[in-house]
């Protein structure tokens, strides 16, 4: 034993020989609760930040930046709610219009598959031609059964052109589109009559719906 160790009193060297077990203790401890952690925060980093090259985790296309809508297009608010928006004239959308029956029922589906969180969703049907809907087709996707309001093109010329402007912008004018709670729109989807496809619209929906409720009339 050295002569310094011989200056140190026994319960100072007791007490460095615990501080330092108990700091590798806490160090080891540390390194468990990472290697334990580390695989969810990656998939959480993965998914809500970070998007591989060539992939993304969601399946509608976001619109970037979002759209805004002009609350003079329409007798209907699209504040405080999320609005899934279809444009098909009604005189085409019959029994055995196949394509726009698709969109309809798509819409109709996924706000059933919201479940208890459908409320927070309105249904919106700009019909085009304003024409009469066809009586079977009314029935079916009216706002008592299937929670659609229906409403017709805005009659001033100069409104009327912008809302099929920023309808068509992208190429979206036959896409569901989906208009968020501040009355923008942010995303569109296609129609799909695919199981599969069905289940990653639901994904997206139900994504934005647990993430975001701002600025939602609940």
């Amino acid at each position: 034993m050295s002569d310094k160790e011989l200056l140190i009193p026994a319960s100072q060297v007791d007490s460095s020989a615990i501080n330092a077990q108990t700091r590798r203790g806490r160090i080891q401890m540390l390194i468990l609760l990472l290697a334990c952690a580390a695989p969810v925060i990656a998939s959480y980093f993965a998914y809500y930040v970070y998007k591989p090259a060539g992939g993304k985790t969601n399946y509608g296309t976001f619109v970037q930046p979002a759209q805004e809508t002009n609350p003079a297009w329409f007798s209907l608010p699209l504040t405080g709610k999320w609005t899934l928006l279809v444009a098909r004239p009604a005189g085409e959308c019959t029994v055995k219009d196949e394509q726009c029956l698709e969109a309809l029922f798509l819409m109709r589906q996924l706000r059933v598959a919201m479940g208890r969180e459908s409320g927070r969703i309105q249904l919106l049907w700009v019909n085009t031609d304003g024409k009469a809907i066809d009586p079977e087709v009314g029935h079916a996707y009216d706002q008592e059964v299937a929670g659609f309001t229906v409403v017709n093109l805005p009659t001033d010329p100069k409104l009327k052109s912008e809302f099929l402007l920023w309808l068509n912008r992208e190429g979206a004018a036959q896409q569901i589109q989906l208009i968020d709670p501040s009355a923008e729109k942010m995303m569109y989807f296609p129609v799909t009559n695919s199981p599969k496809e069905f289940s990653s619209i639901k994904k997206d929906l139900e994504k934005l719906l647990r993430l975001n409720h701002k600025g939602e009339s609940l």
